[in-house]
């Protein structure tokens, strides 16, 4: 048994003898608006297991058109890679020539929307669904995500819920974004920092 002094303790209102609350998973609800019925989501499923994740090809066409059959919002010149995970379509928007590398996850229990020219690099995610871990029944959040025009996530990044990646923000391999990435910068780490621009002053002359 571990002695409670070793115990770190965190800043608190509760008086000295109070019990501490203790989460309780099974009162989790888990209800949300999914934005669609059993039935569709069921054929998306299926789709998405197929086409998306089976499909040994690129097929950017083919998946683009799927996509929008089921709602999403896709733009021209998308390059949709294998292994591409999406969990809700008819809570996607993708603008123009977006790239989707190999086995990214787009978890959108919220809407994500894509702006023109943006790369997400190989198992990247992009989650929009969090628990408030102050609530013992561990209630679901969720929050959108915007993704601007010129923005590029590098492999292996994760974007939490709530999260605007404004435009040319790079986001590198393997960090992780908590707050908002300003427009023109290179963010890396985890939490993710600022690291310098993305544009040498002699490129930015050229513009």
């Amino acid at each position: 048994m571990r002695d409670a002094t070793l115990i770190p303790q965190s800043p608190s209102s509760r008086t000295a003898g109070q019990p501490t609350p203790s989460v309780d998973l099974s009162r989790f609800e888990g209800g949300f608006d999914r934005g669609a019925g059993r039935l569709k989501e069921a054929a998306w499923l299926a789709a998405s297991l197929i086409i998306f994740r089976a499909l040994p090809l690129c097929a950017s066409g083919l998946k683009a058109r799927i996509l929008r059959l089921f709602g999403a919002r896709v733009g021209t010149g998308a390059v949709i890679k294998p292994g591409v995970k999406i969990t809700f379509p008819w809570r996607l928007t993708l603008g123009d020539n977006v790239w989707l590398g190999e086995d990214c996850w787009i978890l959108n229990l919220a809407p994500v929307i894509v702006g023109d020219n943006v790369c997400i690099s190989q198992r990247a995610m992009l989650c929009t669904g969090n628990h408030d871990y102050r609530d013992p029944a561990f209630a679901l959040v969720t929050r959108p995500i915007r993704v601007r025009d010129g923005v590029w996530i590098g492999a292996a990044a994760f974007v939490g819920p709530g999260i605007t990646l404004h435009r040319n923000a790079v986001l590198s391999a393997c960090s992780m974004a908590t707050t908002d990435l300003q427009a023109d910068t290179v963010y890396r780490g985890v939490p993710a920092e600022p690291v310098r621009d993305r544009w040498p002053a002699q490129v930015a002359d050229r513009w």
